[in-house]
C-alpha cells in the first residue's frame, strides 16, 4: 500500500495499545512509527501530564489539535493520544492522509490497564469518571475510524497480524 493513504492511524482510549501495536506493526510492515504525545511533548518540551497542569485541558486539546493537523508522513504507522479525537481538523487531516483504526477494548480492561490516570496525561473533568469519559470518546472513535477493531483478550502479536492486512 503506498502513495497517498499509506499511513495507518492508530486511535482509541488511553491504555488501549496505540504505541506498543504501533511499534511492533511498523517494524512487521518496514515503515516508520510516529506517536504524536512524542511530538507534542517534543514541540512544548513539557510532559503531557505538565502540559495539561500549566494550560488546562482545553488549551492542551488546542495544542495537541495543532500538533496532530501539522503531521506530514508517508508509509508511517502513527499512534495518537487518546483525547485525539476532539480535534475536528486534525481527525479531518489524519482520515486524508491515512486509515484510521480504532483499537476498541471495555471500559474495564482499560481500567486494569491505566493506573494513575494523572500520570498517564488522561484529561478528566472535575467530578467526571473514567466511564463517563469511556462513554464520551467511544462514539467520536467510531465517528473517525475507517477500522474498529475489538482487541479485548487479543495478544499484541494477533492484533498486529490483523492490522497487517489492512
Amino acid at each position: 500500500m503506498m502513495g497517498e493513504k499509506s499511513n495507518i492511524i492508530l486511535i482509541g482510549m488511553p491504555g488501549a495499545g496505540k504505541s506498543t501495536v504501533g511499534v511492533v506493526l511498523a517494524k512487521k510492515r518496514g515503515c516508520r512509527f510516529l506517536d504524536s504525545d512524542l511530538l507534542i511533548q517534543e514541540k512544548y518540551n513539557a510532559l503531557l501530564h505538565e502540559l495539561i497542569s500549566k494550560y488546562g485541558a482545553e488549551e492542551f486539546q488546542r495544542m495537541e489539535e495543532k500538533v496532530n493537523a501539522s503531521i506530514c508522513a508517508d508509509r508511517t504507522v502513527i499512534a495518537t493520544g487518546g483525547s485525539a479525537v476532539y480535534g475536528a481538523a486534525a481527525m479531518e487531516h489524519l482520515k486524508r492522509i491515512g486509515t484510521v483504526v480504532y483499537l476498541k477494548l471495555s471500559c474495564d480492561t482499560i481500567r486494569e490497564r491505566l493506573g494513575d490516570l494523572n500520570e498517564r496525561g488522561v484529561i478528566l473533568r472535575e467530578g467526571q469518571t473514567l466511564e463517563d469519559l469511556y462513554e464520551e470518546r467511544v462514539p467520536l472513535y467510531e465517528k473517525y475510524a475507517d477500522i474498529v477493531l475489538d482487541c479485548e483478550k487479543k495478544r499484541i502479536r494477533d492484533i498486529v497480524d490483523e492490522l497487517s492486512r489492512v
